[in-house]
């Protein structure tokens, strides 16, 4: 790609993270700060502190702390442009927090009084997986245990990247267990489990959505075909399907026969009448796959 190509793409993925970072900070205020559970990665630890700590420390100013310097160590050790990216994210981030805590949008906030706490676990937990898959399809992230992450599956690349995201969002869900216990009456400690639930259904939830997102909406079935009658199976993914194959000659490892193999990409639509196709022919053998996205095109020639 050109280099004024390359920084064009550049600057409109910052832009990206300008915006999703206020919806980030929108999200936090309106359904999380208000219901008592902590949200996944180093949101999550700053949270807690900003409850023990009676709003004294603030979600944007940890936020802010945490991610300067773990931004800086990406830069160095992990890629530049997920770096500068994951700092603009944070910064914009912890600023928006800052400057929502001076407005008041109590009106707009959901503020579930521990009833039905659910409701807003999902709709932030929803959004919060919103802005990390778009974040991840650009190189970035929400900073903080992304950062961590990342490093770590770098370092060892059989280290799944989500497996230890979730490691320690379940860390941060067995601690909450701890930081939301309230005082009875006579001064003890209540435990309660619901802080820890609405921490891993907001994990879950998030997940959920960040993943659709990452394997993008190009979702497709591939088949793969062996076959002895090519041309008429080619013939009719051309004519009823619109589509083409890639045909393939093979041999047969047991019977040392020769046969062809076609290999075709459809939609989801398409599924049920591919198989009606292949129904038609004997000594015909197919299995499909799903394919999560589909890049690029062929041109069209008539």
């Amino acid at each position: 790609m050109h280099q004024k190509s390359k920084t064009v793409v550049f600057l409109g993925d910052c832009l990206w993270m300008v915006l999703l970072a206020l919806l980030f900070a929108l999200n936090y205020d309106l359904f999380i700060e208000k219901n008592q559970f902590a949200p996944a990665g180093i949101n999550g630890i700053a949270t807690m502190v900003e409850y023990k700590t009676g709003g004294a420390f603030s979600v944007g100013y940890f936020s802010l702390i945490v991610n300067i310097p773990l931004c800086a160590l990406a830069f160095f050790l992990i890629d530049r442009g997920f770096a500068v990216k994951t700092f603009v994210f944070s910064l914009v981030y912890s600023g928006a927090l800052l400057l929502l805590r001076l407005a008041d949008l109590s009106a707009f906030q959901y503020d579930a009084q521990g009833v039905d706490t659910i409701f807003p676990v999902l709709i932030a937990g929803a959004v919060g997986g919103f802005v990390y898959g778009l974040s991840f399809q650009r190189n970035s992230s929400t900073g903080g245990a992304d950062i961590i992450a990342k490093y770590v599956s770098k370092k060892n690349p059989l280290l799944n990247f989500f497996w230890i995201n979730f490691a320690i969002n379940a860390a941060i869900a067995f601690a909450s267990y701890f930081v939301y216990a309230v005082p009875d009456t006579a001064g003890h400690l209540v435990y309660n489990f619901k802080p820890v639930c609405l921490c891993m259904l907001y994990c879950l939830m998030s997940s959920i959505v960040g993943n659709s997102i990452i394997k993008g909406s190009k979702s497709a079935y591939k088949f793969l075909i062996i076959t002895s009658y090519p041309e008429q199976i080619e013939a009719e993914i051309v004519n009823k399907l619109k589509h083409t194959a890639t045909r393939i000659r093979a041999t047969g490892a047991y019977s040392n026969t020769e046969r062809d193999v076609l290999i075709c990409v459809v939609n989801k639509r398409q599924i049920v009448e591919f198989k009606n196709i292949l129904k038609k022919y004997d000594k015909t053998f197919t299995f499909v796959e799903t394919v999560n996205e589909t890049i690029g095109n062929f041109i069209k020639v008539k």
